[in-house]
């Protein structure tokens, strides 16, 4: 028995100017925005299953640019800190770093919490002592509240979530 092909959710629009994590080509007229979370098992199978073929075929052809939103869900003990590491990782090291962080992440997982997380730091190259004080600080966690916003406003209920953002938003 065929699966029933899924509904489209409702129109949205995504401002892409509060999309800070982005992948790809600048000039890429199509944006993927995912809404995610380190610690959910279904956005780790997406990283594992389906990222790398859109990377591959949508991504580094330019046709897309992948935009990546914070959406720890509060049942999830690890996964803001898990999100604040990525963003204490572009904070101390670049936008390189981010997306270093990020696939550590999913694909060492969030077991360990704080102290994986700033193992992946120094596996990384980032400078130690700068993250372990970002990291602990809680300086980034405002940003990954603020995306969790962002999603809950763009209609994001679990995750992943996505958004097809074309060129008119």
């Amino acid at each position: 028995q065929p699966t029933p092909t899924p509904t489209p959710s409702q129109a949205i629009s995504v401002d892409l100017s509060k999309v800070e994590n982005i992948k790809g080509d600048s000039k890429a007229k199509v944006t993927l925005v995912e809404w995610s979370d380190f610690e959910c098992p279904f956005c780790g199978r997406f990283y594992e299953q389906t990222l790398s073929q859109i990377d591959k075929d949508y991504i580094k052809t330019g046709k897309v640019k992948l935009g990546y939103e914070h959406f720890p869900l509060s049942f999830h003990p690890q996964a803001q800190k898990a999100a604040e590491a990525t963003e204490c990782a572009k904070k101390i090291g670049s936008q390189d770093a981010f997306w270093k962080m990020h696939d550590a992440l999913f694909a060492k997982g969030v077991q360990g919490g704080v102290t994986a997380f700033k193992g992946y730091a120094k596996e990384i190259g980032l400078d130690q002592k700068k993250f372990d004080s970002c990291l602990d600080s809680g300086e980034t966690a405002a940003k990954i509240q603020a995306d969790f916003a962002e999603g809950q406003a763009a209609g994001v209920r679990g995750t992943p979530g996505f958004a097809i953002v074309t060129p008119n938003g």
